[in-house]
């Protein structure tokens, strides 16, 4: 009986500091979720990559409200959703990848309310799968850049699919447009999660669990 009693009390426990940490989020966190090696995932890190410490191939917004955690994000299934931050979690962490908590230093943090309504404005947009920008369609480090471009907290860099190891186009890249009959953008302006993770604009919290 005293075993099973334990077992409960330390599942509530475990329980009681995940709420604490999701309770512990701000309106206006930035979420980034580590890349993995391969696949899609691996080719934008593979010449996105700025820091060691940092290794991210997709991003979102925290919103709070009396509704609860959510998370706001243009993501290949589902395109710009509103999703809540359990729900997030459970997608896009596991073995292989962790959500990683940044937020705006406090001087900037004043551009949070009007990033969060220029991000519920895009919501219901489909995802844009050539990343090349466009009006009608987001990914993922678009949405946020967007969200934010008001206060200029974010800014646009000419895109490289160069290998840095190379020198070269990267492989998967180079198949990539060739399969949707496009040019590579090289040079073309645009962001990237890496690019957004540099910015001396946002402190590194930690990673949300």
């Amino acid at each position: 009986m005293m075993k099973f009693f334990f077992v409960i009390f330390m599942v509530s426990c475990i329980l009681a500091c995940k709420s604490a940490q999701l309770s512990g989020l701000d309106n206006g966190d930035l979420l980034f979720v580590t890349a993995k090696d391969t696949g899609l995932s691996g080719a934008i890190n593979n010449v996105t990559k700025k820091q060691e410490n940092a290794s991210f191939d997709h991003i979102g917004i925290v919103e709070k409200n009396r509704e609860g955690v959510f998370v706001l994000h243009a993501a290949p299934k589902g395109g710009s959703q509103k999703q809540s931050v359990k729900e997030f979690i459970k997608e896009h962490s596991d073995e292989d990848r962790k959500v990683m908590i940044y937020r705006l230093k406090p001087q900037y943090q004043n551009a949070v309310p009007a990033a969060i309504r220029k991000a519920e404005s895009m919501l219901g947009k489909p995802y844009n799968f050539n990343y090349i920008l466009d009006e009608n369609s987001y990914y993922c480090s678009d949405f946020i850049e967007r969200a934010f471009r008001e206060d200029h907290i974010f800014k646009l860099e000419p895109m490289t699919f160069i290998d840095p190891k190379t020198g070269t186009t990267n492989a998967f890249w180079q198949e990539f447009y060739q399969k949707k009959n496009l040019e590579i953008p090289e040079g073309e302006p645009g962001c990237n999660p890496n690019g957004l993770a540099a910015s001396g604009k946002l402190d590194r919290i930690g990673e949300l669990k």
